[in-house]
C-alpha cells in the first residue's frame, strides 16, 4: 500500500507527528473539540483522507464524532435536571393542599352517595404517596447527588409508577362507575360500595406486585467517582433485546392502550345517551354531569399519560444505543423529560378536577358549607367515640355476667 508523506515530514512515524501538530480536527488530550459540525463534517474526513491517504484518519474522526454525541448528552443532564426540580417545586405545594382537602371531603362524603367515591379516595391516596417522594427528587436534582442510601432511592423510584398506574386504574374505575350509574342507575345500592371497595384492594395488589419490574430492572452498582446516582440516572440492566421489547410492549397495552380504550368507549356511550329524543330534566342533568367527569378523565389520560407512554419506548432504544443519530438521541432525551413531568403533573390536576366536575366536592369547599361540613365530621367522629364507648361497655358487662356464672357454678359444686 503507497503512503503519501505530509510536507515536513521524513517518515511515517514524523508524518503522525507532524499531522497532529498542524491538523485542527484533533486536539492533544482529548481535549473538548472546538465545534461539533467541524468535527463530524464529510469535507473534513475527505480533506484528512487526501492528506495520509489510510483510513486512520476517518477512525479518529469516528471517535471524536461519537464523544460529541455523549458530550450533547452530557449537556442534556444540566437541562433535564432544571426540568425536573422546576416541576417537582411546582407540583408539591398545591398537590398537598388539594389532595389532604379531597381525603378530608370524601371522607365525610362517603356514605351519603352512591357514586365512584371510594375509587377517589384511592386516586387521592395513589397522588400522595407521589407527592410525598417529591423533597427528595428534588434535592437530588438540585445537588446531583443521592445520599439517603440505595433502599430509599429504589423506594423513591418504585412510588413513581405505582402512583401513574393506580392514577390510570382508578381513573378508569371512575369513568366505569360512573357510566353504569348513569345507565342502570336501579342496580346500585349500598351493598356495591362493598364491590368498589374490593375492586380498590384487587386493583392496588396487581399494580404493587407489576410495578416492581421497575426497579427490579435498574441497578445502582458501580457510579463513578463520588456521586450516587438515582431515578433516571439509574443505569439499566443487560436484558435481552426481545425480551425487552416484549415487556415494553405488554405493559403499553395493558398499562396505557386498554385503559384508553375503556375511557374513550365510556365517553362515547355517554355523549350517544344525550342525544335520546325525549329526555327527562333530571336525567339530562344527570347525564351532562356523568359525561363531564369522564371527559375529564380522557382529558387526564391524553394530556399526562400519552406523552410518556409514546416516549419510553424511544427512550428504551436511546439507552440501549439502538439509536445512533446524535439529533434523535438529543430530541428524544428531551422529549423523555418532558413527558415525565406531564406524568407526574396528574397529582396537582386530580384536585382540581374533583373541584369542577363533582358539585358536592366544590359545595364543601364553599365558604358557606364549610363550616357545616367540618361540624359534620367533628359529629361523625363524635358518633363513632361514642360506638366504640358503647361497645366497650357491653363487652365489660358480659365478662362481669360470665364470672358471675362461674362464681354460681363453683359455689353450688361445693354445696353438693
Amino acid at each position: 500500500r503507497e503512503q503519501r508523506l505530509l510536507p515536513g515530514s521524513k517518515d511515517l512515524a514524523d508524518q503522525e507527528r507532524v499531522f497532529l501538530s498542524h491538523s485542527p480536527l484533533l486536539l492533544d488530550d482529548c481535549r473538548e473539540p472546538v465545534g461539533m459540525n467541524e468535527l463530524i463534517s464529510p469535507i473534513i474526513t475527505a480533506s484528512a483522507r487526501d492528506l495520509i491517504g489510510t483510513k486512520t484518519i476517518s477512525l479518529e474522526i469516528i471517535m471524536i464524532a461519537n464523544y460529541t454525541c455523549n458530550k450533547t448528552d452530557g449537556d442534556n443532564t444540566d437541562f433535564r435536571y432544571f426540568i425536573y426540580a422546576v416541576t417537582y417545586t411546582v407540583i408539591l405545594v398545591p398537590g398537598l393542599i388539594g389532595n389532604i382537602l379531597a381525603l378530608w371531603v370524601f371522607y365525610g362524603y362517603m356514605k351519603e352517595t352512591k357514586r365512584a367515591v371510594v375509587f377517589m379516595i384511592n386516586l387521592a391516596i395513589a397522588d400522595l404517596l407521589q407527592i410525598l417522594s417529591l423533597p427528595l427528587r428534588i434535592f437530588y436534582y438540585l445537588n446531583h447527588d443521592w445520599p439517603f442510601g440505595p433502599g430509599l432511592c429504589m423506594f423513591c423510584f418504585y412510588l413513581k409508577y405505582v402512583n401513574m398506574y393506580a392514577s390510570i386504574y382508578f381513573l378508569v374505575c371512575i369513568s366505569v362507575r360512573r357510566f353504569w350509574f348513569l345507565m342502570y342507575p336501579f342496580r346500585f345500592n349500598d351493598d356495591k360500595q362493598k364491590y368498589d371497595l374490593y375492586i380498590s384492594i384487587v386493583g392496588w395488589l396487581i399494580i404493587c406486585l407489576a410495578c416492581l419490574l421497575f426497579p427490579l430492572l435498574r441497578t445502582n452498582d458501580g457510579t463513578p467517582g463520588n456521586r450516587t446516582k438515582c431515578f433516571v440516572d439509574l443505569p439499566t440492566r443487560n436484558v435481552n433485546l426481545a425480551q425487552s421489547v416484549a415487556m415494553i410492549t405488554i405493559g403499553e397495552l395493558v398499562g396505557f392502550v386498554t385503559p384508553l380504550t375503556i375511557v374513550l368507549y365510556c365517553t362515547w356511550k355517554t355523549a350517544l345517551s344525550l342525544r335520546n329524543k325525549y329526555p327527562i330534566s333530571q336525567h339530562l342533568g344527570e347525564k351532562k354531569k356523568a359525561l363531564k367527569m369522564i371527559l375529564t378523565c380522557a382529558g387526564v389520560f391524553l394530556i399526562c399519560f400519552a406523552p410518556y407512554h409514546f416516549s419510553f419506548p424511544l427512550d428504551f432504544l436511546v439507552k440501549s444505543n439502538e439509536i445512533k443519530s446524535c439529533v434523535a438521541r438529543r430530541v428524544i432525551l428531551i422529549f423523555h423529560s418532558v413527558a415525565l413531568c406531564l406524568a407526574s403533573l396528574n397529582s396537582c390536576l386530580d384536585p382540581i378536577i374533583y373541584y369542577f366536575t363533582t358539585n358536592e366536592f366544590r359545595r364543601r369547599l364553599s365558604r358557606q358549607d364549610l363550616p357545616d361540613s367540618v361540624q359534620l365530621q367533628t359529629k361523625s367522629y363524635k358518633i363513632k367515640k361514642k360506638k366504640k364507648k358503647k361497645k366497650k361497655k357491653k363487652k365489660k358487662k358480659k365478662k362481669k355476667k360470665k364470672k358471675k356464672k362461674k362464681k354460681k357454678k363453683k359455689k353450688h359444686s361445693t354445696l353438693c
